[in-house]
């Protein structure tokens, strides 16, 4: 199955931190598993890396090298992720989520038929079945 990684799952497996979930690791791990990263999310990483380098000291150029030695595949944005953002919604009274990165990855992997794996409780809540938080 093609599983796209959350920028924070992506990290963690990255890194080995124990932060991953387990049940991260393992579908990460499987062989059976074709992994993808988003370039939305090299773009996340270089602002927060540029805003905040003591935060987070990593470049998007360096998570981008370590992504391809892990065996990782890019998946750029294309316009029909962009569009697909007009039909994204949010289940009634759930809580906002405002994070522009999350929900353009959501719509990667609806539009491109993935798992989208994540750890963040407030994505669920809009009700994609592509959607694993772990």
């Amino acid at each position: 199955m093609k599983i796209l990684l959350d920028t924070h799952i992506m990290l963690w497996a990255l890194s080995g931190d124990s932060k991953l979930p387990e049940k991260a690791r393992e579908m990460i791990l499987d062989s059976r598993n074709d992994i993808y990263y988003s370039l939305a999310s090299l773009w996340e990483i270089e602002i927060k890396h540029l805003s905040h380098p003591e935060a987070l000291p990593i470049t998007a150029k360096e998570v981008s090298g370590y992504c391809f030695q892990a065996g990782y595949q890019s998946l750029p944005v294309r316009e029909t992720h962009i569009f697909a953002l007009g039909s994204l919604s949010r289940a009634e009274g759930a809580p906002p989520h405002k994070d522009p990165f999350d929900r353009i990855l959501i719509c990667q992997a609806l539009v491109d038929d993935m798992l989208f794996l994540t750890h963040d409780s407030l994505i669920p809540a809009y009700n994609e079945a592509c959607i694993i938080a772990v």
